[in-house]
């Protein structure tokens, strides 16, 4: 009975016409904006919380103990063996030694695990690598001492830092002191007078290089920015000749056919020119000789062809008109038979052709 009855109650409410759920409009406004504000602030700390969850984050959580960051920051890639498998989570201070919290996916981290904090670029960017070894699960809530983690060695900050010392340096003092010295130790024996003098020496050197000195880091500061400025494209640069690679990685089976094919088209060559080096020997021999007369007679090969031009010519001129011959008589019949005027001014030579038919 207790299960019919709500379905009774909901029937009788739908045959006298009210709805089953009353729109919002018709409900109370501050509720409703409540409750939507509650829903907003869960599905916020869903997304800011869903590295955490079961079926979008996961992982487990490590720790490791380190002397120094060497700028390791949170968000950095974790990588077995080049393989990124999870990420930095925290990089903090415990007292005077730095631990690292990190979250894997799916890797397997052995009691005796090493850690090390890697160089990814060569602008600095830094990665955590681990070295899964033991013969059992590293617990979790054990966190990897500093006998089993190594840290690289900074040289931008190095050369910060060497910038910093420089800058400090009191050179002009620093010139008297080494002064002072020399002169203190003047009258001792020559070695160390010798080895005073050098240091004044180096002194004066530095404080007159000083400027250079500055300039010289300076530089290097502006190079390190630019470098770092260039960060995305040398990543690029790199990301495309790793394509580059694997395209040649998948063309190696063609590149190869193409390398054998030419190999064995070489060796049938081969083979063809000595198959038929009886046949292409005299030919060749007979083609030589005959070149050689050639240019033996050269020069009465030019005379015969510069006295067959004209004549060709007059032999076109005469038979290039049509379906006739196309010729001049001069000198048939007497010039005094002929009137006054007849004759062309340059005696018996061919008129130019005109095209007409005599």
């Amino acid at each position: 009975m207790r299960l019919r009855r709500p379905t009774f109650r909901l029937r009788r409410l739908a045959d006298r016409g009210r709805p089953l759920f009353r729109p919002l409009r018709e409900r109370n406004q501050v509720a409703v904006g409540v409750v939507g504000l509650m829903v907003l602030v869960l599905l916020s700390l869903v997304a800011y919380n869903a590295d955490a969850l079961p079926l979008i984050g996961g992982g487990t959580t490590y720790s490791a103990d380190f002397t120094e960051a060497a700028g390791l920051k949170n968000g950095n890639e974790v990588r077995v063996a080049g393989v990124k498998v999870g990420k930095v989570t925290h990089v903090g201070l415990d007292g005077d030694q730095v631990k690292v919290t990190f979250r894997v996916r799916h890797t397997w981290i052995g009691n005796a695990s090493t850690a090390a904090i890697g160089i990814k670029t060569l602008l600095g960017e830094k990665y955590l690598a681990l070295d899964p070894l033991g013969d059992r699960t590293q617990d979790p809530g054990a966190t990897i001492p500093k006998s089993r983690t190594t840290s690289p060695y900074d040289v931008t900050q190095a050369f910060n830092g060497l910038g910093q010392t420089f800058g400090a340096i009191d050179t002009d003092q620093l010139a008297a002191s080494f002064q002072a010295i020399s002169d203190t130790f003047k009258d001792t024996p020559a070695s160390v007078r010798s080895a005073a003098t050098g240091l004044s020496s180096l002194s004066r050197t530095i404080s007159s290089r000083d400027a250079q000195l500055a300039s010289l880091l300076s530089g290097s500061k502006q190079l390190t920015k630019t470098l770092s400025d260039q960060n995305g494209r040398f990543q690029q640069l790199i990301s495309d000749g790793n394509l580059l690679l694997g395209e040649v990685e998948k063309r190696r089976t063609a590149i190869h056919s193409l390398l054998t094919g030419t190999e064995s088209l070489g060796t049938q060559l081969n083979g063809l020119v000595s198959d038929n080096d009886k046949q292409l020997g005299p030919t060749l021999d007979a083609l030589d000789r005959v070149t050689n007369l050639l240019l033996a007679n050269q020069s009465s090969l030019d005379k015969v062809l510069a006295l067959a031009g004209p004549y060709y010519q007059v032999i076109g001129n005469t038979l290039g008109n049509g379906r006739w011959f196309d010729s001049y008589l001069c000198g048939l019949v007497p010039a005094n038979y002929l009137p006054s005027g007849s004759l062309p001014s340059t005696g018996c030579m061919p008129p130019k052709a005109t095209g007409g038919a005599s």
